[in-house]
C-alpha cells in the first residue's frame, strides 16, 4: 500500500501565500513516509519534469496535478497534460476526460467556502472519480461528513488529502492506495476503489494556528516567499 496525498500547495502557487518551496514539501513528505504526492497549485499546473528526479531520489513519486477553478468551483485534476489549465467549464472537463485518462477529485465539496462544489457535485456526478476527505477538521467540527454520505450514495471512493498549506496539515489525513508506484497506476487504483482513507482530526490549537497563519498571509501582513529555482538534483 502506498501512502499518498493528492492535494498540496507550495510557494510556486500563483494565488496562495505558502511559506515553503516545492522541494521542501517533498523533503517533508519523504520524512513522513509518503510514497506519492501531487502538488496542486491553484489554476496552474506545475511542470514537475525537473522536480521528479529530486523526488524519486527520496522515494516519492510526483503526480501531475492542478486545483482548477471551474465555473467558480475548485476541482482537482490529476495526471492530465497541461491542457488541464484550459478547463473553464464542466463541458470542458467532460471533453478532457474523453481525451485523457486522468483522475478527477472533488475537493472539500461541502466546506463553507464559495469555491466548494455543493450542488454541482451531484449535477456533474459522472465527471468525478473520487471525493476528498479533507484534513482541515476537528473532532467537534467536520465538514467532511456530507461528502462521506454523498460518496456512499453515489458509489464513489473517498481519498484522504491534506490540502496542505502548512506543514502541520501533512500526515494527518492521507490515502493508502494499492498500486504500483507510478502516477497512472495510482490514479487507476483510486478509480477502481483500491484506496483507503487514514485520518485523525486536527486539535483546535493546530487548526487555529493553520487558519490564522493563512489568514495573516492573505491579508498581506507577511511578505510572500519568492519561489526557489528548481534544480534536477542536489
Amino acid at each position: 500500500m502506498l501512502k499518498v496525498d493528492l492535494h498540496s500547495h507550495t510557494s510556486d502557487d500563483p494565488i496562495d501565500r505558502i511559506p515553503y518551496s516545492s522541494r521542501e514539501l517533498i523533503d517533508r513528505a519523504a520524512a513522513l513516509g509518503y510514497d506519492a504526492l501531487a502538488i496542486t497549485l491553484h489554476d496552474r499546473q506545475l511542470d514537475i519534469a525537473l522536480l521528479a528526479p529530486y523526488a524519486a531520489e527520496r522515494g516519492v513519486t510526483l503526480i501531475p496535478g492542478i486545483e482548477r477553478t471551474i465555473e467558480g468551483r475548485h476541482v482537482l485534476l490529476l495526471n492530465f497534460q497541461a491542457a488541464a489549465e484550459d478547463v473553464r467549464s464542466f463541458d470542458d472537463l467532460a471533453r478532457l476526460r474523453q481525451r485523457e485518462a486522468g483522475l478527477v477529485v472533488a475537493p472539500h465539496p461541502y466546506f463553507p467556502a464559495a469555491q466548494s462544489l455543493f450542488g454541482r457535485l451531484t449535477r456533474h456526478a459522472d465527471l468525478f472519480d473520487a471525493v476528498e476527505y479533507n484534513a482541515m477538521y476537528t473532532a467537534s467540527l467536520n465538514f467532511n461528513l456530507p461528502a462521506v454520505r454523498w460518496a456512499r450514495r453515489h458509489g464513489k471512493p473517498m481519498v484522504g488529502n491534506g490540502d496542505v498549506h502548512r506543514f502541520a496539515q501533512l500526515g494527518t489525513t492521507y490515502s493508502l492506495v494499492e498500486a504500483a508506484a507510478d502516477a497512472a497506476s495510482i490514479c487507476h487504483a483510486i478509480r477502481t476503489g483500491r484506496v483507503r482513507v487514514e485520518t485523525r482530526p486536527l486539535t483546535w490549537p493546530t487548526a487555529v494556528r493553520v487558519v490564522g497563519g493563512m489568514a495573516i498571509d492573505t491579508l498581506g501582513i507577511t511578505p510572500r516567499r519568492t519561489p526557489e529555482p528548481v534544480r534536477a538534483s542536489l
